[in-house]
Protein backbone atom coordinates (compact mmCIF):
# COMPACT_ATOMS: atom_id res chain seq x y z
CA UNK A 1 0.00 0.00 0.00
CA UNK A 2 3.24 2.44 0.23
CA UNK A 3 3.98 1.85 -2.94
CA UNK A 4 0.60 3.32 -3.81
CA UNK A 5 0.66 6.56 -1.79
CA UNK A 6 4.34 7.16 -3.04
CA UNK A 7 3.20 6.44 -6.61
CA UNK A 8 0.73 9.11 -5.91
CA UNK A 9 2.60 11.66 -4.24
CA UNK A 10 5.77 11.83 -7.30
CA UNK A 11 2.46 11.93 -9.65
CA UNK A 12 0.87 14.59 -7.63
CA UNK A 13 4.44 16.17 -7.43
CA UNK A 14 4.77 16.25 -10.73
CA UNK A 15 1.76 18.13 -11.69
CA UNK A 16 2.62 20.47 -9.13
CA UNK A 17 5.83 21.23 -10.60
CA UNK A 18 4.55 21.59 -13.97
CA UNK A 19 1.80 23.97 -12.99
CA UNK A 20 4.31 25.97 -10.86
CA UNK A 21 6.83 26.18 -14.47
CA UNK A 22 3.74 27.18 -16.50
CA UNK A 23 3.14 30.09 -13.99
CA UNK A 24 7.11 31.22 -14.35
CA UNK A 25 6.78 30.74 -18.38
CA UNK A 26 3.59 33.20 -18.22
CA UNK A 27 5.15 35.61 -15.82
CA UNK A 28 8.03 35.93 -17.75
CA UNK A 29 6.59 36.19 -21.27
CA UNK A 30 4.13 38.82 -19.96
CA UNK A 31 4.69 40.43 -16.21
CA UNK A 32 3.20 43.72 -16.71
CA UNK A 33 -0.32 41.80 -16.78
CA UNK A 34 -0.14 41.16 -13.02
CA UNK A 35 -1.74 38.60 -11.35
CA UNK A 36 -4.73 36.93 -14.49
CA UNK A 37 -7.11 34.55 -14.02
CA UNK A 38 -4.35 31.96 -15.71
CA UNK A 39 -1.54 32.86 -13.56
CA UNK A 40 -4.12 32.10 -10.07
CA UNK A 41 -5.15 29.70 -12.14
CA UNK A 42 -1.59 27.93 -12.10
CA UNK A 43 -0.73 28.91 -9.06
CA UNK A 44 -3.45 27.44 -7.05
CA UNK A 45 -2.92 24.09 -8.84
CA UNK A 46 0.75 24.15 -7.92
CA UNK A 47 -0.73 24.72 -4.39
CA UNK A 48 -3.39 22.03 -4.08
CA UNK A 49 -1.19 19.31 -6.07
CA UNK A 50 1.52 20.51 -3.85
CA UNK A 51 -0.25 20.12 -0.64
CA UNK A 52 -1.48 16.17 -1.95
CA UNK A 53 1.77 15.26 -2.59
CA UNK A 54 2.74 16.06 0.81
CA UNK A 55 0.19 14.63 2.17
CA UNK A 56 0.69 11.25 0.64
CA UNK A 57 4.60 11.49 0.54
CA UNK A 58 3.80 11.99 4.35
CA UNK A 59 0.89 9.72 4.92
CA UNK A 60 2.23 7.68 7.50
CA UNK A 61 2.67 10.63 9.84
CA UNK A 62 -0.74 12.24 8.41
CA UNK A 63 -2.85 8.47 9.52
CA UNK A 64 -0.84 9.02 13.18
CA UNK A 65 -2.29 12.84 13.84
CA UNK A 66 -4.21 13.61 16.66
CA UNK A 67 -7.49 14.61 17.32
CA UNK A 68 -8.60 13.08 14.43
CA UNK A 69 -9.98 16.00 12.88
CA UNK A 70 -6.34 16.74 11.64
CA UNK A 71 -6.60 13.88 9.65
CA UNK A 72 -9.46 14.84 8.00
CA UNK A 73 -8.32 19.13 7.71
CA UNK A 74 -5.83 17.68 5.62
CA UNK A 75 -7.54 14.92 3.55
CA UNK A 76 -10.60 17.55 2.82
CA UNK A 77 -8.44 20.74 2.03
CA UNK A 78 -7.04 19.92 -1.00
CA UNK A 79 -10.33 19.08 -2.15
CA UNK A 80 -11.92 22.52 -1.34
CA UNK A 81 -8.74 24.03 -3.01
CA UNK A 82 -9.56 21.64 -5.98
CA UNK A 83 -12.99 23.14 -6.12
CA UNK A 84 -11.92 26.64 -5.96
CA UNK A 85 -9.34 26.22 -8.40
CA UNK A 86 -11.54 24.84 -11.06
CA UNK A 87 -14.67 27.13 -10.30
CA UNK A 88 -12.16 29.54 -10.78
CA UNK A 89 -11.81 28.31 -14.56
CA UNK A 90 -15.24 27.80 -14.77
CA UNK A 91 -15.39 31.72 -13.86
CA UNK A 92 -13.33 32.47 -16.59
CA UNK A 93 -15.16 30.36 -19.10
CA UNK A 94 -18.50 32.19 -17.71
CA UNK A 95 -17.08 35.83 -18.49
CA UNK A 96 -15.90 35.06 -21.83
CA UNK A 97 -19.72 33.43 -22.46
CA UNK A 98 -21.82 36.02 -20.57
CA UNK A 99 -19.16 39.19 -22.53
CA UNK A 100 -19.79 37.21 -25.87
CA UNK A 101 -23.84 37.11 -25.72
CA UNK A 102 -23.46 40.62 -24.35
CA UNK A 103 -24.77 39.45 -20.98
CA UNK A 104 -23.67 41.04 -17.69
CA UNK A 105 -20.73 40.22 -16.07
CA UNK A 106 -20.09 42.05 -13.05
CA UNK A 107 -21.99 39.36 -10.66
CA UNK A 108 -19.97 36.65 -11.68
CA UNK A 109 -16.80 37.38 -9.04
CA UNK A 110 -19.28 37.94 -6.25
CA UNK A 111 -20.89 34.54 -6.82
CA UNK A 112 -17.70 32.88 -6.91
CA UNK A 113 -16.38 34.39 -4.12
CA UNK A 114 -20.12 33.76 -2.35
CA UNK A 115 -19.90 30.53 -3.31
CA UNK A 116 -16.48 29.84 -2.13
CA UNK A 117 -16.61 31.00 1.43
CA UNK A 118 -19.94 29.47 2.02
CA UNK A 119 -18.44 26.10 0.76
CA UNK A 120 -15.25 27.00 3.60
CA UNK A 121 -17.48 27.91 6.33
CA UNK A 122 -19.03 24.64 5.74
CA UNK A 123 -16.59 22.80 5.78
CA UNK A 124 -15.06 24.25 8.79
CA UNK A 125 -17.91 24.17 10.98
CA UNK A 126 -18.08 20.27 10.16
CA UNK A 127 -14.15 20.09 10.95
CA UNK A 128 -15.00 22.15 14.26
CA UNK A 129 -17.84 19.60 15.47
CA UNK A 130 -15.97 16.55 14.47
CA UNK A 131 -13.13 18.12 16.80
CA UNK A 132 -16.15 18.81 19.67
CA UNK A 133 -17.56 15.45 18.84
CA UNK A 134 -15.88 12.95 16.70
CA UNK A 135 -18.48 9.92 15.27
CA UNK A 136 -18.84 8.20 12.44
CA UNK A 137 -22.39 10.10 11.29
CA UNK A 138 -20.62 13.55 11.14
CA UNK A 139 -17.28 11.97 9.50
CA UNK A 140 -19.68 10.66 6.58
CA UNK A 141 -21.48 14.03 6.36
CA UNK A 142 -17.51 15.73 6.30
CA UNK A 143 -16.92 13.02 3.04
CA UNK A 144 -20.14 13.41 1.31
CA UNK A 145 -19.90 17.21 1.52
CA UNK A 146 -16.47 17.16 -0.05
CA UNK A 147 -18.24 14.51 -2.97
CA UNK A 148 -20.96 17.04 -3.22
CA UNK A 149 -18.69 19.83 -3.50
CA UNK A 150 -16.31 17.85 -6.54
CA UNK A 151 -19.66 17.04 -8.16
CA UNK A 152 -20.93 20.58 -8.46
CA UNK A 153 -16.86 22.08 -9.67
CA UNK A 154 -17.25 19.22 -12.40
CA UNK A 155 -21.02 20.25 -13.41
CA UNK A 156 -20.08 23.55 -13.87
CA UNK A 157 -17.15 22.85 -15.79
CA UNK A 158 -18.88 21.10 -18.09
CA UNK A 159 -22.22 23.62 -18.72
CA UNK A 160 -19.64 26.60 -18.79
CA UNK A 161 -17.11 24.72 -20.79
CA UNK A 162 -19.59 22.73 -23.05
CA UNK A 163 -21.11 26.44 -23.94
CA UNK A 164 -17.86 27.78 -24.53
CA UNK A 165 -16.91 25.55 -26.78
CA UNK A 166 -20.04 25.54 -28.90
CA UNK A 167 -20.77 29.17 -29.27
CA UNK A 168 -16.60 29.37 -30.21
CA UNK A 169 -17.44 25.88 -32.74
CA UNK A 170 -20.04 28.36 -34.64
CA UNK A 171 -17.86 31.19 -35.17
CA UNK A 172 -15.68 31.25 -38.67
CA UNK A 173 -13.01 27.93 -39.10
CA UNK A 174 -10.69 30.43 -40.48
CA UNK A 175 -11.01 32.96 -37.49
CA UNK A 176 -7.55 32.86 -35.39
CA UNK A 177 -9.00 34.32 -32.47
CA UNK A 178 -11.91 31.25 -32.45
CA UNK A 179 -9.00 28.44 -33.52
CA UNK A 180 -6.52 30.06 -30.28
CA UNK A 181 -9.81 29.99 -27.95
CA UNK A 182 -11.08 27.26 -29.02
CA UNK A 183 -7.54 25.40 -27.82
CA UNK A 184 -7.26 26.31 -24.32
CA UNK A 185 -10.98 26.09 -23.60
Amino acid sequence: MDAVFYFLCAAYALVSSIALIQLVRIEVRVPEYGWTTQKIFHLMNFIVNGVRAVVFGLHKLVFLLHPKVLISVLLDLPGLLFFSTYTLLVLFWAEIYHQARGLPTDKLKIVYISVNAALYLIQVCIWIYLWINDNSVVEFIGESFIAVVSFMAALGFLIYGGRLFFMLRRFPIESKGRRKKLNEV
